[in-house]
């Protein structure tokens, strides 16, 4: 769906009249609560907007309107304050999931209102765009194949997205994103930012307490991305990552009566690469008449990887695949819906967000965050040789971590291709002095793999840990322990000193019945 400026300038003023026109009282912080655009919120949820600096540097003047949810606390008169969250992404909606599944905070929600937001570009606060939908017109202009004509459509890519969204682009990041979160607390007249992010959110957990460590409160991470590594090292991260989670997974189905990979994990692994390789060179056909591609079946593999609750229906997904050739049971996990765009999932309701904002939002986000690009400058023949020195350095690297998921991760080295060079705040983060907080690390997980909590936490130098042996991305929503660690410390204030360790719990049976 292509987004214009007029268009994204247009959606927030309606969102502004939305919430002008119901009157309700205002926040201790000055916040009038009013309806959320989202088409169903559970009851008691209002929403709200703040604007905050588009440049808080002060070079460029103007405002970005950001949207808060918020739900009350159930026991007002044990009320302990906000608890702000963040879901991750970067690029996930806050208000969206809120909405989606407050009771996975039941215990906190009885204490604490919780509160989320839609980050600078993100959801309903002026989303970014890169004109889905336009792809087609640009790859009519870019000719040719090899490492030149992919270097020109990385550069039309980025005309795109600078058309579509409008001024909040050149200002996103975690950085800033942090400031806002620092307007949003004194706007809900806390003293200290009480803040539970998973994923992306313990990034910007992070950068939180280095730039603000006198208003950080309670603090827990869950997920915990790296604040050092360069985007080239976190896509090899990724990768062993993905495969160490794909090979726990296959371990599990092993064991299930009917693996359509049977009970060899190795030859397993082996089938899954070829499996992604053959449908590269011939997709399936799904009921719509659209194809399905080995890329396709990564992302949906991926996707599936992410909850143990979601192996189950990936195993009948891969048996479907195999052995019928019918890409349906993936593309309900994960692949491009006829229609969409993979980045869309999960983005905010309404029609008033950009069907690829959720992807273009990473884009954005993860650049502006990272110093490091391909140099732009020399000719084009000089720009493919470095290309090609690049692609050849790395690919051997990215294979041996993972056959499957090391082609797509790199893609990421040339992910910021044409962009402005990004802050490098968050790699120079070293012991800023933030009080004591809590970080999760799971060992299976997909896509945060458990070293950098290790690592972050040391940058930190304030931080216990959760060491949760289970699978899946982030540990609080699969894990009583872990849920138990960190509701007590964010209601109680008690944080253990030194590691502390949570069993697997979350993996289902292989056997039916089983217990």
């Amino acid at each position: 769906m292509p987004r214009t400026r007029t268009r994204t300038v247009t959606a927030a003023a309606g969102v502004a009249l939305v919430l002008a026109a119901l009157g309700a009282a205002p926040a201790p912080g000055g916040l009038r609560w009013g309806a959320c655009p989202e088409p169903r919120v559970p009851d008691g949820m209002r929403c709200a907007s703040i604007d905050v600096p588009l440049d808080y540097e002060g070079k460029r003047k103007g405002s970005v309107r950001l949207l808060l949810g918020r739900i009350p606390a159930a026991d007002p008169e044990r009320r302990l304050g906000s608890l702000v969250l963040n879901y991750g992404g970067p690029g996930a909606p806050g208000i969206a999931s809120l909405a989606a599944d407050p009771t996975a905070f039941a215990e906190l929600g009885k204490r604490y209102d919780l509160v989320a937001f839609d980050p600078r570009g993100v959801g309903h606060s002026e989303p970014v765009s890169c004109g889905a939908g336009q792809e087609a017109a640009e790859e009519a202009e870019v000719s040719g194949d090899g490492a030149a004509a992919l270097l020109a459509a990385l550069r039309a890519r980025v005309r795109r997205c600078e058309s579509a969204s409008g001024p909040v682009l050149p200002y996103i990041g975690t950085v800033n994103v942090s400031r806002d979160m620092d307007r949003i607390r004194q706007a809900l007249g806390e003293d200290k930012l009480d803040f539970l992010g998973f994923s992306y959110g313990s990034r910007l957990g992070a950068v939180y307490a280095a730039q603000f460590p006198d208003k950080t409160g309670r603090m827990v991470l869950d997920g915990v991305d790296t604040l050092t590594e360069p985007l080239a090292e976190q896509a090899l991260v990724s990768a062993r990552g993905q495969q160490r989670a794909l090979d726990n997974f296959l371990a599990w189905c092993a064991h299930r009566p009917g693996c359509v990979y049977g009970t060899n994990t190795r030859s397993a692994k082996e089938e899954v690469a070829a499996l992604v390789e053959r449908l590269d060179k011939v997709p399936l056909i799904g009921h719509d008449g659209s194809y399905f591609t080995g890329q396709d079946a990564v992302g949906a593999i991926g996707a599936a990887l992410y909850s143990p609750s979601t192996w189950p229906a990936l195993a009948d997904a891969l048996a479907l695949a195999e052995q019928r050739r019918d890409p349906a049971g993936l593309l309900q996990l994960g692949g491009p819906l006829e229609g969409e765009e993979s980045g869309g999932a999960g983005r905010g309701g309404g029609s008033d967000v950009p069907a690829d904002n959720a992807e273009a939002a990473l884009a954005a986000v993860n650049c502006a965050d990272d110093p490091d690009r391909l140099k732009a400058e020399g000719s084009p023949a000089a720009l493919t040789k470095q290309l090609l020195d690049i692609q050849e350095k790395l690919r051997g690297e990215f294979l041996k971590a993972s056959e499957v998921f090391g082609p797509e991760q790199l893609l990421t080295v040339l992910a910021c291709y044409g962009r402005p060079a990004g802050t490098d705040f968050i790699r120079r983060i070293d012991h800023p002095g933030a009080p004591r907080m809590l970080l999760v690390g799971t060992r299976g997980d997909p896509a945060t793999p458990y070293e950098w909590t290790e690592e972050t936490a040391q940058r930190l130098g304030s931080a216990v840990i959760v060491d949760h042996k289970g699978d899946g991305h982030t540990g609080y929503s699969s894990s009583r322990c872990v849920q138990g660690y960190v509701d007590r410390f964010l209601i109680d204030g008690r944080l253990p000193s030194g590691t502390r360790s949570c069993p697997a719990e979350g993996a289902p049976p292989a056997v039916a019945g089983a217990e």
